[in-house]
């Protein structure tokens, strides 16, 4: 009774995984080669940031949480990106940066865990609905970390760049490659 059961949780399980994969991937502004869909969320200072202010420059669009112990682990790999990249000259973009999207819910876990991970950029919202997350759901992302990687116009270029992908990436869009 209980291998039947567990059988059968684990192929709705995988059932639903593959939907939301298919989903997410057919999702019109979420693909390699589209331009990204825009956001505008809430800073930790209460202000609104949009998206596509940040245009011009190579952009990580970076969906993240506390609470999430994957995610931890990959943000000093995003801190390092950013810190190398930041003032980088590239072909066509100004600069990198980083769009932080929590899918927090508790406010002062957010701050903290910005705090303590050196986050540094100043690019950071969240509309503070966990995983009924507005930004989550205009993007159909169903697992974090989840990263797209912009160019200066918002065209999504790569997507899940983690560790060494990501920095190979942004190497390929210097103006000049060693």
């Amino acid at each position: 009774m209980f291998k039947r059961l567990n059988l059968i949780l684990l192929i709705v399980g995988i059932s639903t995984l593959a939907f939301g994969f298919i989903y997410q991937a057919n999702k019109p502004g979420t693909n390699i080669g589209e331009k990204a869909i825009d956001l505008a969320f809430t800073t930790p200072e209460g202000k609104t940031l949009a998206l596509s202010s940040l245009r011009g420059n190579i952009v990580l669009l970076d969906f993240w949480a506390s609470w999430c112990g994957p995610c931890r682990f990959e943000n000093p790999n995003v801190v390092a990106a950013y810190n190398k990249y930041k003032d980088a000259k590239f072909k066509k973009a100004k600069g990198f940066t980083v769009y932080s999207v929590s899918l927090d819910q508790n406010r002062e876990a957010w701050l903290k865990a910005i705090a303590k991970d050196g986050l540094i950029w100043k690019n950071h919202v969240s509309d503070l609905g966990g995983w009924n997350s507005r930004p989550a759901a205009i993007y159909g992302v169903n697992a974090i970390p989840m990263s797209y990687l912009l160019d200066e116009n918002g065209v999504i270029i790569a997507k899940n760049l983690r560790g060494q992908s990501l920095i190979t990436a942004l190497e390929g869009l210097l103006a000049d490659k060693k």
